[in-house]
């Protein structure tokens, strides 16, 4: 499968959003397999160290052994394990994707991550601020709100070098079929995705648009190796 159409079927793409408002109100919330957000224990793991174990994951074990890691409870995410290397690792739900994709409230979306440290400071209190949100019941336009008025007013300024791991075999990312990459995201303020060569043919970079809402891009940078070091699928 190609570079193009993983960026189509993960992140929520120009021409899916074109596709989608080419048809009626009424036709696309028929096409959406999740109009709204699902009860909230499906969107739990039962098994916390499961979920440490998953959220370790995204990076390799010489990175994430002495990273925090968070877990989701019913009021956000809590602290399991206290790190020592400034990295944080977590499992981000499908209300971490863009605006736009029809798999928002996918209760099954399992997205280990782990943060460096400036990416921890300045990148995750969009995790913090989404999660509080959804956990207090707010429908997607509430909080495509609250996220402009918290990116504006009260998230922390990007800082340069924030990056994070998404390296676990085990995320799973979309129900279309076996979509997982392993992949690095670096976060910048937006710009021209020519700088990094995003997109073109035969390049392992591509344009996120995540958190185009917020102004900041995200490259995603395939890596070809899965944390544990066996040889990831890359598809260019």
């Amino acid at each position: 499968m190609g570079q193009r159409t993983l960026k189509i079927i993960a992140l929520g793409s120009s021409l899916l959003v074109a596709a989608l408002g080419a048809i009626s109100p009424m036709q696309a919330q028929s096409k959406t397999p999740y109009p709204s957000m699902a009860p909230l224990d499906q969107y739990m793991m039962a098994d916390r160290n499961a979920e440490i174990a998953l959220a370790r994951s995204a990076a390799p074990d010489s990175v994430s052994r002495d990273a925090k890691v968070l877990v989701l409870g019913p009021h956000g995410y809590e602290t399991a394990v206290e790190g020592k290397n400034g990295f944080v690792c977590a499992v981000e739900r499908a209300w971490m994707a863009p605006f736009d994709n029809v798999e928002f409230w996918n209760p099954k979306i399992r997205g280990p991550l782990c943060f460096n440290p400036p990416a921890a400071r300045s990148i995750l209190p969009m995790t913090f601020k989404r999660t509080e949100m959804v956990l207090a019941g707010q429908s997607k336009a509430q909080i495509m709100e609250g996220i402009a008025t918290f990116s504006k007013k009260e998230l922390p300024p990007l800082e340069p070098g924030a990056l994070t791991y998404m390296l676990s075999k085990d995320a799973y990312l979309t129900d279309r079929g076996d979509h997982n990459i392993a992949h690095l995201m670096f976060y910048t303020p937006v710009m021209d995705g020519a700088v990094w060569g995003a997109d073109r043919p035969k390049s392992p970079v591509m344009l996120n648009p995540q958190f185009a809402l917020e102004g900041i891009d995200v490259f995603m940078v395939l890596t070809g190796m899965w944390s544990d070091g066996t040889l990831a699928p890359v598809n260019n």
